[in-house]
């Protein structure tokens, strides 16, 4: 039985080398070998290699492609432990960004100046820089699994850097006090009028409020519980998935205004019967309300206050998510309270709204402190 330098007993198969430790096992008349940098690492890797054996999911290092690789890293790796949107994006993406100008490589092949290309050819497809993150992101966590695995010496996409943000950041935008009022006015008269008030009283998202129950209404605690956000799949349509962050599933404060939207908004459709598991803001049949009706109600309202001869910008709904935001820190709500409210999973992302907003202000700021001198 091997030792280690230390003299101690090392477990079946498993050898201490100047780097780490190797493991090796025999499998059907033929030999193995896994590297880890410790023995229960090492332990671990020959575990999963005998899955993988034993399963036929096991490619031998020289002949793997991405593609082949991508589909193990995605299926064995990733499915259990990520959310199923984030699952779908990886899948997304993979497909129509990488898959054909990689994919066929063997992995073994891919360097740095084949990722460096990859960023390069995006930039100038005109590509998002999110978007190339993204794309940076998948294969940086499929590659750096396969160098654990043994399949690469190192991985690649450490090798390469992305672009710079071309031009101004893309702004924030959101309503001033004047178009917000503006706005509610004028959508009156649309079926998503309570849907439009609750978005911008409580700054929830628009899945999470697509995936509103009536059961997360509890007045006994005076709040509304948000558990779940409604993802759009291609084949599957909506599906209900947990929310953006493991921040993001909290509780909203419920205020006399928005419960009052929320009770009208119970007797909007006039159900018969009304299950506390059906979506608070639905469609006529009772299902979601899908994002194209919920931009195209944001279009039809903003055109009427157009057509009333007001200047009105063209806004999104992420817009009443930053409006609320915005106007909770005028009203001085300290960012600790809004970064809880707002589900944000750092302080860092609140204070950046801060860092948008207060600039408006910091004339009429400095003319307080002014006074003191």
């Amino acid at each position: 039985m091997a030792v280690d330098k230390r003299g101690r007993k090392l477990p079946k198969g498993i050898r201490q080398r100047s780097e780490g430790f190797e493991g090796r096992f025999m499998y059907q008349g033929k030999s193995y070998l896994v590297h880890g940098k410790t023995i229960t690492e090492t332990q671990k890797l020959i575990t999963e290699l005998k899955y993988k054996l034993e399963h036929g999911i096991y490619v031998t290092k020289e002949k793997i492609t991405l593609d082949e690789w991508f589909t193990t890293w995605l299926e064995e790796y990733k499915k259990n432990r990520v959310k199923l949107g984030t699952y779908t994006n990886y899948e997304k993406y993979y497909k129509s960004i990488i898959k054909n100008r990689l994919g066929s490589r063997q992995l073994s092949e891919i360097r740095g100046e084949h990722i460096q290309k990859l960023y390069n050819e995006l930039v100038k497809e005109g590509y998002a820089l999110s978007s190339i993150k993204i794309v940076s992101a998948v294969l940086n966590g499929c590659l750096q699994q396969a160098m654990r695995n043994g399949l690469i010496e190192r991985n690649p996409v450490r090798l390469a850097e992305l672009p710079r943000q071309m031009g101004k950041k893309k702004e924030r935008i959101a309503m001033t006090k004047e178009q917000q009022d503006l706005f509610m006015e004028y959508a009156k008269e649309s079926y998503l009028y309570h849907f439009f008030a609750v978005m911008l009283q409580t700054g929830m998202r628009k899945g999470e409020m697509q995936g509103l129950k009536y059961s997360d209404i509890d007045k006994k605690q005076n709040v509304i519980h948000v558990q779940r956000t409604l993802k759009y799949i291609e084949g599957q349509g909506y599906i209900e998935d947990a929310p953006k962050t493991r921040t993001s599933t909290r509780d909203i404060p419920l205020t006399a205004a928005v419960a009052e939207h929320i009770e009208v908004q119970r007797k909007y459709w006039n159900f018969k019967v009304v299950n506390m598991n059906q979506y608070l803001f639905c469609n006529e049949e009772g299902g979601p309300i899908s994002r194209e009706r919920i931009q195209a109600e944001i279009d039809r309202t903003v055109k009427r206050i157009r057509e009333a001869g007001h200047d009105f910008p063209r806004i999104t709904s992420h817009v009443f998510r930053h409006t609320f935001a915005t106007r909770a820190i005028e009203a001085g709500m300290p960012p600790q309270v809004l970064k809880t409210i707002l589900g944000h999973s750092s302080l860092a992302m609140t204070m950046d709204l801060y860092s948008h907003v207060l600039p408006d202000t910091k004339a009429e700021e400095m003319q307080k402190i002014a006074i003191m001198f």
